[in-house]
Parts: C-alpha cells; sequence; structure tokens
C-alpha cells in the first residue's frame, strides 16, 4: 500500500489534502502486505490528526448544540427547525446558480462537490453498525434507495458520476479548494469512528432534511445551460427523493435512538451542525470564488 508523507501540516489545505489521500487508502479494498505494521502506525498518526480536526470542529458548535432538548419529540422539532435556522441555510450561492451562472462556474462549482461528496451509501454502511433494530432497517432502507433497488443503473453514486463525465469534472482532493475536502473528511471521520457513531447520524440526517432544495436549484440551473436530463439525474431526483427520506430518517432513526439513549441527543446535533456548518463554509468560499 502506498505510503503517505506525514509531514506536520501548517494550513488547512495541506491537511485536508493529507486526510482526503488517508482516506482514499483506507477504505479502498486492498489486500495484505508485509508492511502492515508500519502503516498501522503511520495509521494511528493519521486518526489523531483527524480526531484533532474534528475536536476543533465541535467546539465550535458546542454552545448551539448544547440548546438541543434531550424529549425525544422536541429534540425532532428542534432537529427540523434547522432546515430553516441552520448554517448555510438559504445561501445566495444556490439561487445565482439557478439563474445565472455560465457553464465554466457551474463545471467548477460541480469539481468541488464531488470531491466533498463522500459516498452516501458508503457513510450510511458504515453509521447503522451495531444500531438498534428499528433505526437499523431505515439505515437499510435509506441504503437501499442509494443502491438503485438492486439496479446498477439507479445507484446514486454512478449517478453524479455520470454527470462529472459530461461535465469533465473528477473532485480531484488536490486540485479543489481545502473546504471541499474538509467536508468530505469530516463525514468519512465521523461515520468511521464509532466514538462519533451518533454524530454521524446527525450529519448524515442533516443532509437528507436540507439537500433537495438546493439540489433543486442546480438542477434548474443545469437545465438552463442546456444539461441533458438524463445527465442530470442525480439531481433532480434527490430534489424529491430526500424529502422522504428525511421524514423516515427522522421518525424512525433519530427519535427512536434519544428514546433509548437520551444522551444522543447532544451528538446528533453536534453532527447536524457539523455538516452545516462545514457546508456553510464551502459556499462561502465559492461566492468568493464567483464574486458574489
Amino acid at each position: 500500500m502506498e505510503a503517505i508523507a506525514l509531514a506536520a501540516p501548517v494550513d488547512p489545505r495541506a491537511l485536508h489534502l493529507l486526510l482526503a489521500r488517508f482516506n482514499q487508502r483506507r477504505l479502498r479494498p486492498s489486500l495484505p502486505c508485509a508492511s502492515w505494521r508500519e502503516e498501522l502506525r503511520e495509521e494511528a498518526m493519521l486518526r489523531e490528526l483527524e480526531g484533532d480536526f474534528v475536536e476543533s470542529e465541535r467546539s465550535a458548535v458546542a454552545e448551539r448544540a448544547r440548546t438541543a432538548p434531550s424529549d425525544p419529540d422536541a429534540f425532532v422539532r428542534w432537529f427540523e427547525d434547522l432546515r430553516e435556522s441552520g448554517p448555510g441555510q438559504g445561501d445566495p450561492l444556490f439561487p445565482w446558480l439557478k439563474a445565472s451562472a455560465s457553464l465554466a462556474d457551474m463545471r467548477w462549482f460541480l469539481d468541488q462537490e464531488v470531491a466533498g461528496e463522500a459516498g452516501f451509501d458508503d457513510l450510511v454502511a458504515l453509521a447503522q453498525v451495531k444500531m438498534p433494530v428499528r433505526a437499523k432497517l431505515e439505515l437499510a432502507r435509506n441504503y437501499w434507495d442509494e443502491m438503485g433497488r438492486g439496479s446498477e443503473r439507479a445507484m446514486h453514486g454512478p449517478l453524479l458520476g455520470n454527470l462529472a463525465r459530461v461535465l469533465d469534472v473528477d473532485g480531484d482532493p488536490a486540485r479543489v479548494v481545502w473546504e471541499a475536502n474538509a467536508l468530505a473528511n469530516l463525514l468519512v471521520a465521523l461515520a468511521a469512528n464509532r466514538r462519533y457513531a451518533y454524530h454521524a447520524i446527525g450529519a448524515l440526517g442533516a443532509i437528507e432534511m436540507t439537500a433537495p432544495g438546493r439540489v433543486a436549484q442546480v438542477d434548474e440551473g443545469l437545465a438552463r445551460l442546456g444539461i441533458p436530463a438524463g445527465a442530470r439525474r442525480y439531481f433532480s431526483l434527490h430534489a424529491v427523493v430526500d424529502l422522504r427520506h428525511s421524514a423516515s430518517w427522522n421518525a424512525e432513526v433519530i427519535q427512536p435512538l434519544v428514546v433509548a439513549e437520551p444522551r444522543a441527543a447532544r451528538a446528533i446535533a453536534e453532527g447536524a451542525l457539523l455538516r452545516l456548518r462545514a457546508g456553510a463554509r464551502c459556499y462561502a468560499r465559492y461566492r468568493e470564488r464567483f464574486g458574489l
């Protein structure tokens, strides 16, 4: 397995490029090798960097997360309010993409989005490990939808890949802004470390809940630029299906988890805020790039 140079990161770009390469390596199927002990030592160092990153992000949302109630029904209402009041909601980037972005602008934007897409199907698969039965079943239904219900042509990940090919973008971590890499690194960190299991549930639930309005505007912008409906299917599909996913996620995953473990409410709240804050950071950087 290819080694990763462990120079101490001195800026966010260096850190998140390092972690992006680490995540590509650790999630990729591999084979045993003689250097596995060295790789474990290297992985321990990288996971410590990852943990420092997540803990720094947690400190930024801790105050707001403390306002989340531990009563299950009240918590779901608090969580659902993030659709309107959460970081990055109603960002002016998306009306601009819908109405004014050029094809070059849209290609640049989608390059960042592909880099920040950590693979929702794999994240759900990681998050569901050893979860209680009711939550696990809903996560399984969500995963099955992401997998196109058994049809390769309907799998959500390849639909995004098809659009990327049409627009000739690949989300290369070495080329995109660090904020896009940080978003993907955050999601992988939450899903791949069981100490953040409830945080992952909050982060993924926030994606399902807040994505429809954004992706619908991106889809309209792509249509305005003449991108065929088949190529746009990833966005047109998520503008609709995530509404159903969100309602089921909140009722069948979040609410029962807080019933079973009231302390999970704080972690789920932090996870949602972490994801929304990371998205808002991306949108601000993209607007800066576009002069908005």
